[in-house]
């Protein structure tokens, strides 16, 4: 009788035995489901990384968000910062990051994101410590092989328990069994379309003051504030790969090309909060941020590839000289990436305190 504990039972290095024995294997499987997802349902995700400022300063020098308060001490000073914090785009990604393996490792589309709050900074050596709780699943009618599930995720400083971060976010998940649906879309379009302004209008400076001008000047045009970025990022292996695994986020649409190859995308993606920063950042640029502050109704529209090139497109919705501190206000945007064939990408709502021209 055959050992099969002995090493040299089966020669592993001959590709048709080893093929013999992969087809009978079964997979340890990662991820779960859209079945396992049920209303109320908390996770506790672990691991938990800890940030760093390597990590911060990797992620905003691949994205382009060169803001000098995230590695300077006395711009950080300047900022009204305790110590020099990491990257609130980084400790987002890292935050869900981490919630991957246990929410949509197995795939699916990444809907959206709502009500996105920092409620403290976080600075290097923070111990991260996520829990997710389901808040909704629904069958998706348009897309039988999936279920849509909302989370709301915090991020938490492990060692004193303080909310760094809180959202919402939607995923189509696959289901383990196809469901019966009327196969109808989701959602009416207008076919006739909204009515564009006639004038667009620019900030002229990158300050509070630049932007409420802009608007007061607006509203007596019956124009809009909106503006494009220069800037543009080409999607490298380190963006779409490189990032995300860094953050912990084990989704195999962003590291994995051969399971990747028959999906509709045809290739691995960027991570969201990739392809979200960099837009950002491009806006970032245009503007004196003094913190950011919120941001809701966050969409994807299409995937970002390898090779694609992410623009930003800005539009000014709110300034609000009362919020914040005396020498900030809050300014309101929505922003848009879009790729080198003008489609776009993704889309959100932005609420940001930028620095008063004094």
């Amino acid at each position: 009788m055959t050992d099969w504990t002995d090493f040299e039972a089966i020669d592993l290095s001959d590709g048709e035995t080893f093929g013999a024995l992969l087809d009978r294997a079964e997979t340890r499987e990662k991820g779960h489901f859209f079945e396992f997802f049920a209303e109320g349902d908390e996770l506790v995700h672990d691991p938990g990384l800890s940030l760093t400022q390597h990590g911060s300063e990797q992620w905003m020098g691949q994205t382009l968000n060169h803001d000098p308060a995230y590695w300077r001490a006395d711009t950080a000073r300047e900022r009204d910062f305790d110590a020099v914090p990491v990257h609130p785009d980084y400790l987002l990604a890292c935050v869900m990051g981490i919630t991957v393996e246990d929410l949509s490792e197995k795939g699916g589309y990444f809907l959206g994101r709502d009500d996105v709050r920092f409620h403290r900074p976080a600075t290097a050596g923070t111990p991260l410590a996520v829990t997710s709780t389901v808040v909704d699943t629904r069958t998706s009618s348009s897309r039988p092989k999936y279920g849509i599930v909302t989370w709301e995720t915090e991020g938490r400083d492990r060692e004193t328990g303080e909310t760094l971060v809180t959202y919402e976010r939607t995923n189509m998940i696959p289901r383990r069994e196809p469901a019966a649906t009327d196969g109808g879309a989701v959602g009416e379009q207008d076919e006739g379309g909204p009515t564009l302004p006639d004038t667009l209008v620019t900030p002229d400076g990158e300050h509070f003051e630049d932007f409420r001008r802009a608007l007061d000047a607006a509203h007596e045009e019956h124009a809009a504030v909106a503006y494009r970025h220069e800037r543009g990022r080409t999607m490298d292996d380190q963006l779409v790969a490189g990032l995300p695994l860094a953050t912990l986020n084990t989704a195999r649409q962003h590291h994995n090309r051969d399971e990747m190859a028959d999906s509709p995308s045809g290739d691995i993606v960027a991570y969201g909060d990739v392809t979200r920063s960099i837009a950002l950042a491009h806006a970032r640029s245009d503007e004196a941020t003094y913190r950011e502050h919120r941001f809701a109704d966050e969409r994807f529209h299409d995937f970002v590839t390898l090779g694609d090139t992410v623009y930003g497109f800005t539009r000014v919705l709110d300034a609000d000289p009362e919020a914040g501190p005396e020498r900030a206000g809050a300014v309101t945007f929505e922003h848009v990436a879009f790729n080198q064939d003008q489609t776009p990408v993704y889309s959100g709502r932005r609420t940001a305190l930028i620095q008063r021209d004094t």
